[in-house]
């Protein structure tokens, strides 16, 4: 089968889900409900979209298939400024903030770090991608560690509101976000397809991109912000899913086997599609909304994690 055809295929099995999902178990006022259940499918193929792009985009500059752009320390950031909000404020300030206010602060702080972090340390020619990543890691973890000493110093109750954002939620969804985020994903991944065939030489290694003619930094440095700005707004949207680009990056590898972004990022982007509204089906039909979905993400991709480990230690 060639790829072109997987598309293809790909994208019938999301369109069946999303079918499924919006018909089955119809009751009460269709109008609400079918309206309800279509803001969930286009926060589920938003974030869907933006976790596996950012995940081939990062896998791709670091010539790693382990790695996620998490490792940079974006997470942190983000329960650091929601655990910071309530610490300094109270969780008043918190829920009562506008749905925009909230996003902008949670995107606006994520994407400034980032900016921040690649200005200092691109400012010396040739840096070390690697040398970024670590930075990235160590600042990751010392803000988990601050955010955790605030967490520890605030009240039971109002910890109680940091903790609903400590986990992505697709049902808690604010549908006046959506039109603002997916046109930030949208330019993004313009802008990222715009750089297809120098994308399929940076997977070759550094080395070889130069010497094919890439202009390396400039090209990293861009993308690199592309993938920021994509967590950020996933992120910012519907809270953090740790695993979710990792699992369906490389699922998609396995299943295109090819070199070609083209078919990477369109059957990534498919796939966590498919990810995210099957496993969302499952927890409200089987589950009965007893569970979350980004639980069970993380549960699946820390098993895909280590087998992933297990199997690059074999290779070795």
């Amino acid at each position: 089968m060639s790829n072109r055809m997987k598309v293809v295929v790909l994208v019938v099995l999301a369109l069946g889900l999303i079918v499924l999902f919006l018909f089955t178990h119809l009751r009460g006022d269709f109008d609400y409900v079918l309206r309800s259940r279509s803001e969930k499918i286009v926060a589920m193929v938003l974030v869907g979209w933006a976790g596996a792009v950012s995940t081939v985009l990062f896998q791709t500059m670091t010539n790693n298939r382990i790695l996620t752009p998490s490792i940079i320390g974006l997470d942190s950031v983000y329960m650091l400024v929601q655990t910071a909000v309530v610490f300094l404020f109270g969780s008043t300030t918190l829920t009562m903030m506008g749905n925009t206010s909230h996003f902008l602060l949670s995107a606006g702080s994520m994407i400034g770090f980032s900016v921040l972090l690649y200005s200092f340390l691109f400012r010396r020619e040739g840096q070390n991608l690697y040398f970024i990543l670590l930075v990235g890691m160590i600042l990751g973890t010392f803000f988990q560690s601050l955010t955790s000493f605030m967490q520890y110093l605030i009240d039971p109750n109002e910890f109680s509101i940091i903790q609903d954002r400590m986990f992505a939620s697709i049902n808690n969804i604010k549908t006046d976000l959506l039109w603002p985020a997916g046109l930030l994903i949208a330019a993004a991944t313009l802008y990222t397809y715009r750089h297809l065939h120098e994308l399929d030489v940076l997977s070759l290694g550094k080395d070889h991109a130069i010497n094919l003619g890439v202009a390396y930094e400039t090209v990293v440095k861009r993308l690199l912000m592309i993938v920021a700005v994509l967590v950020s707004v996933s992120t910012a949207l519907v809270g953090p899913i740790m695993f979710f680009g990792l699992i369906v990056a490389n699922v998609a590898y396995a299943f295109f086997q090819t070199y070609e972004h083209r078919y990477l990022l369109a059957g990534a982007a498919l796939f966590g599609i498919i990810a995210l509204v099957g496993g969302q089906l499952v927890v409200e039909r089987v589950f009965t909304f007893s569970t979350t979905l980004s639980v069970i993400v993380n549960m699946v991709g820390g098993i895909y994690f280590l087998y992933l480990l297990l199997k690059e230690r074999k290779a070795w």
